[in-house]
């Protein structure tokens, strides 16, 4: 099938598991445009909206865990604070990320920077696949996009124009800016963690509108992207790796506050299976959501029910909160408007939306219930406000059956929402983004290696599956690296992201390459970077700020020795 198709704005994915009950009904279905298997455990699925629509229907309870989260950029001399630069210049284990794929499912790369570009002109990018644009056909086993290889590109850099020959760019940045900071050659004073490491980018495709609808994202936010793409861009570069011969890991500098945070999305899962496969590790940012004021959590009784109060600033737009409870109880929800006007309490129905415009108000509001929800079972409450009006929103939490009582409640993603809305009483903990929110990835957060001072921003633990959350910091304030346009810096978790998975990258030199340990997957190097971080007498660990503390790559072998 020629892919154009599947680049209509009236296109929706979705992925469900193998062997779901329901599965035939979704594959026979005459709307079926395209499907991917993915790992043999999931596949994403592509229809036109009606048809898609049409096949919830069979999905019953379980069409909420088909819908793909939205996620977006987690971005706000520090690879010696990390130890990494000591570690380079160690003889006598000569890391320097020989023979080591570094894949990026990102906003692309500029491919043209000298960074990326070996002595002789040519470059260490192996493949750049390119979401956006239909291929004709699209790489083998992929429904959409284009593939750009490593003799394309070095045709591109030989000749006078190379985007007639390579057309991808990065229009954003971030994507060239985590390769440059994990995998950048020498460029003067400059060097990326893993220099010798080569690179796989994918490029993300924006989500598509009726996601961008569903989960009310700003028309301007151009840095939206789905799990489900994410997924595909990571299975690409599994097999790539595969087909190269050599270890890889993975470095996702997204997140999301749209899910339940409770780690059992299907892209999560997904995650968490191939961190186990020898040869990959999976490096994942936890957001800079510390100090959003976009999470709120209450205990609450049959009794006593919690008040939401949401500061809602001029011309915020829409607005999307999603709530959340344990599998033993249930909760429903009432909405009260800055003037007053009240939407009573609505029955919690699993699959029910309830929809109303209020009437002295432009505001649409719309409730809907979940429950259970796969893997954890707990109920999702989604309430939405159209054209929110100015003011203070209270949205009541009662308890219709208790026995835990915790609720907690997000706002979207910094950047998903605008900056004059927040939670009255909001929480800085359990402020970790999907999909650091899962097992098996490891969680990096962010510090300042100047002062060394935790990053003002970056999200804190626990998760709502661990209290041992992060699993620790690397530098992310200020670090040099290479944006389209030439030297910058970025601050954020996603560059710390960029800086653990360069030291994985060593690691991983280290054990397969080199030969050390043939089993190298991401639980044991997590294990081994979480023994050899820094840590201070003042402070306990884990912690939910520092987690076991913050990224010493040289410490992390002299535990090793015994290994050599």
């Amino acid at each position: 099938m020629n892919d154009e198709i599947l680049y209509s704005p009236d296109i929706v994915d979705f992925i469900i598991r193998n062997g779901a009950y329901y599965e035939r009904y979704i594959l026979e279905h005459p709307g079926l445009l395209a499907t991917t298997t993915v790992k043999d455990m999931y596949t994403i699925c592509y229809a036109r909206m009606n048809d898609y629509l049409e096949m919830t229907q069979y999905m019953g309870s379980d069409f909420i865990n088909s819908v793909p989260n939205v996620m977006g950029l987690t971005d706000r001399t520090s690879l010696e604070a990390s130890g990494i630069i000591q570690v380079q210049q160690q003889p006598y284990l000569n890391l320097n990320g020989r023979n080591v794929i570094i894949g990026f499912v990102d906003t692309g790369i500029d491919y043209t920077q000298q960074v990326f570009r070996y002595e002789d002109g040519t470059s260490k990018i192996r493949f750049i696949y390119d979401q956006s644009v239909p291929g004709n056909p699209p790489p083998a086993g992929f429904p959409l996009g284009t593939e750009y290889t490593n003799e394309q590109i070095n045709a591109a850099l030989a000749s006078e124009n190379p985007y007639d020959i390579v057309p991808q760019q990065d229009l954003a940045g971030h994507g060239t800016f985590l390769a440059s900071v994990a995998a950048g050659r020498p460029v003067g004073d400059f060097i990326g963690a893993a220099p010798d490491s080569e690179i796989i980018m994918v490029k993300l495709k924006k989500a598509y509108p009726f996601y961008l609808n569903r989960f009310l994202v700003p028309v301007e936010q151009e840095n939206a992207f789905e799990a489900s793409s994410i997924m595909l861009g990571v299975e690409y570069i599994l097999q790539k790796s595969i087909e190269l011969n050599r270890p890889v890991v993975i470095c996702i500098g997204l997140g999301s506050n749209y899910d339940s945070h409770d780690g059992f999305s299907h892209f999560e899962e997904y995650l968490c299976n191939i961190s186990n496969i020898p040869g990959v590790c999976i490096c994942t940012s936890i957001g800079n959501e510390s100090l959003s004021r976009h999470h709120y959590t209450q205990q609450i009784t049959q009794d006593a029910p919690a008040n939401i109060d949401i500061q809602i600033g001029d011309n915020a737009g829409d607005l999307f909160i999603i709530i959340t409870n344990r599998a033993s109880d249930r909760v429903s929800v009432s909405v009260r408007s800055p003037t007053g006007e009240l939407i009573s309490r609505v029955p919690a129905q699993s699959g029910y939306t309830f929809t109303t415009r209020l009437v002295l108000e432009r505001s649409e509001v719309s409730i809907s219930y979940y429950f259970p929800v796969e893997g954890s079972g707990d109920q999702v409450t989604i309430v939405k406000i159209i054209d929110a009006t100015p003011g203070i929103w209270t949205i009541t939490a009662y308890g219709d059956i208790i026995v835990n009582g915790m609720i907690q409640a997000w706002l979207p993603l910094t950047g998903f929402v605008a900056p004059n809305v927040e939670f009255l009483s909001s929480n800085p903990y359990t402020t970790i983004t999907s999909p650091s929110t899962a097992w098996g990835t490891i969680h990096c957060g962010a510090y300042n290696s100047f002062r060394n001072s935790l990053f003002p921003s970056s999200s804190w633990g626990p998760t709502r599956l661990s209290d041992d959350e992060p699993h620790l910091v690397a530098p992310g304030y200020e670090v040099g690296g290479y944006y389209p346009g030439g030297y910058g810096f970025m601050s954020g978790t996603s560059v710390a992201t960029s800086i653990t998975a360069g030291a994985c990258a060593l690691l991983l030199q280290w054990a397969i390459v080199d030969g050390h340990d043939m089993g190298f997957c991401t639980p044991l190097i997590k294990a081994y970077l979480i023994r050899g971080c820094n840590r201070t007498e003042l402070m306990e660990y884990p912690n939910p700020q520092w987690g076991y503390g913050s990224l010493n790559l040289l410490q992390t072998f002299f535990y090793m020795r015994d290994l050599a």
